[in-house]
This record gives C-alpha cells, sequence and structure tokens, in this order.
C-alpha cells in the first residue's frame, strides 16, 4: 500500500486520524500510529499548556511518526507555533483558514505542513502556499464543513484533478470500501474522524459515544451557516439554532446563543441536549465502541477484500 502518503509521513498503512475536538488526545494518536496509521492530536480544543502536555505523553507513548491539527483561527496560534517548533513535532495540519501564513515558517523548521480543503480552488491555493499534501473533506464530514456543500464523491476528483499535491480523501468514510473508493477516484490516503470519534481510546464523553451509537440515517444535519457551517447530531440545542436560522437570524444573535465551550459541554462533559454535538453522516454505521486497532485492522482487512472483489469485475 506504499504511495506518495506513506512515503511522506513514513507510515505503514494511508489512514490518518482526524485531530477532532474534545476527542483527538494522546490515548488515541498513539493508539492510531502505533497500529500502522498516522495519529494527529487535536489542538483546536488544548490551550498551549494542554498541548505541551499531550506532546510529552506522545513522545512517551509512540516512536512512530504522528502530528498536530491546528485551525487556523486558533486564538492563541503565535503560542501553538513557538510551541510545536520548540517541541520539534513534525507534522502538522491545518485548517479552517489560509495556510500562507504560517506555512512558510513551519516548513523552515523542517515541518511537514497539510492543509484541508473543500474546493479544487483552495487546493490550488494551499499549493501554491507551500503545503506538502492537502485533505480534501466533503460536506459529509462532522464538526466543521465547506460552505460549497460538495460530496467527497465529487470533491475528490476535481481537486485530484487541479492539483498536483498527494490529495487525502475525507468525508464518510470510514471502512475499507470507503477508502478504496476514494483511492479509486485518485486520492492516496483517507482521514477518518467519526469513527475514530468514538473508539475507545477518544477522549470524549460515554454519553456522546452511546448516542452517536443510536444514531440513524438524517439524525444528523449541516447548521450555523452564518458562522462556520458545522455538521451536528439534532438536540435541544441543534432544534434552537434551527429555529432561529429559520427566522432569518444574523451570525451575531447565532453568535450569542453559540456562546463558549459549548462543544466542550457536549462532546466533552456530555450533555447531550445543550452541547454541540459534531459528528458525521457515517455515523448512522457505527453501532459499538472498538480500539483503534480494531479499526485500524478491519478497514484494512476490508480494502484488500473490496481490491480482490473489484478485480473479479475486470472486462
Amino acid at each position: 500500500m506504499a504511495n506518495r502518503i506513506t512515503t511522506l509521513f513514513d507510515i505503514k498503512y494511508p489512514i490518518i486520524q482526524g485531530g477532532m475536538v474534545w476527542c483527538s488526545g494522546w490515548k488515541l494518536a498513539s493508539a492510531v500510529s502505533n497500529n500502522g496509521g498516522l495519529g494527529l492530536l487535536g489542538a483546536g480544543s488544548m490551550h498551549p499548556e494542554t498541548l505541551l502536555e499531550h506532546i510529552r505523553k506522545m513522545k512517551q507513548a509512540t516512536d512512530k511518526p504522528w502530528g498536530i491539527n491546528i485551525p487556523l483561527l486558533y486564538p492563541e496560534m503565535e503560542k501553538l507555533i513557538d510551541l510545536i517548533i520548540k517541541e520539534e513535532v513534525k507534522i502538522i495540519f491545518t485548517s479552517a483558514g489560509s495556510p500562507k501564513k504560517w506555512t512558510p515558517l513551519l516548513k523552515s523548521h523542517g515541518i511537514t505542513v497539510v492543509h484541508v480543503v473543500s474546493s479544487a480552488v483552495f487546493a490550488r491555493k494551499s499549493e501554491e502556499a507551500g503545503v506538502d499534501a492537502v485533505v480534501a473533506e466533503g460536506f459529509e464530514a462532522g464538526g466543521h464543513n465547506g460552505r460549497e456543500e460538495t460530496t467527497t464523491l465529487t470533491l475528490i476528483p476535481n481537486v485530484v484533478k487541479h492539483c498536483s499535491l498527494p490529495v487525502i480523501a475525507a468525508g464518510g468514510i470510514s471502512s475499507g470500501e470507503s477508502m478504496l473508493a476514494a483511492m479509486v477516484l485518485g486520492a492516496e490516503g483517507v482521514q477518518i474522524g467519526s469513527r475514530f470519534a468514538v473508539a475507545a481510546e477518544s477522549s470524549a464523553h460515554a454519553n456522546f459515544k452511546q448516542k452517536v451509537y443510536e444514531l440513524e440515517e438524517g439524525d444528523t444535519m449541516l447548521a450555523l451557516k452564518k458562522l462556520a457551517p458545522t455538521r451536528l447530531i439534532k438536540n435541544a440545542f441543534y432544534e434552537h439554532i434551527k429555529e432561529l436560522e429559520d427566522k432569518g437570524a444574523d451570525a451575531e444573535t447565532l453568535k450569542t446563543v453559540l456562546g463558549k465551550g459549548r462543544a466542550k459541554k457536549g462532546i466533552f462533559e456530555g450533555d447531550m441536549e445543550e452541547g454541540e454535538l459534531e459528528i458525521g453522516q457515517i455515523s448512522s454505521m457505527l453501532q459499538r465502541e472498538e480500539s483503534a486497532e480494531n479499526i485500524i485492522t478491519d478497514i484494512v482487512t476490508a480494502y484488500e477484500q473490496a481490491l480482490k472483489n473489484i478485480e473479479k469485475l475486470s472486462i
């Protein structure tokens, strides 16, 4: 399964665990890396001192490659960047902003930089900014989404066509079969969020995990489009937001209702009614807790079997 992505990160399988807020701590990231994938710490929900603690625990827990996901709109970016450079972190995934400002500095310190995009236009801009690869994330994904609402099946071949960088597919991918589908479309790796978000090693609250296991088709929807489109589980908070949006509430009103710590309240603290519960559409297929090791083994096994099945269809 060697390709540009496995070579870029020096990993066994082209499987990247999404750096999700309130889920992706050192336990999850190190477990993914130790089993052949690329684990990512989710810095979006960490103060600098918390991230430092997780970085140092990662160094103790694994000698395999790993990285950090940083939303570029993070309010303490300068502190995080300084910390990452000082701690000699080797791989950074950036998202939610333009990679132009920080990519040159990170690369000058020998750091591999990957940026998350939602369109071919942003993929080209990321390539111009000097990143090493892009994550092309379709609108099926959990958490923050692109305003274009382009599905993964449509997005991947378009990004591959207009960008020469290695492409990592994300959004609605949780199995070996969907991984193979992404590869057929031209991706060289996959980033998986939702399935790892409810893994045994995830730091998400047990209430959140159980809620995800009970979801059915259509139980997640895109909301907060006037702020940053976000896929949420339908609960009391979502219904309140939907009511406001249906009445034409402006961004400031939505921002006030959202407040601070809403995702922490739901995902990390377990409030299933008033918390902001971010998860992808694929959640309706996730019905039990699994270890990171079992997830990766299952994905690789299913990928190999699906590949054999495809070969039987050759004309």
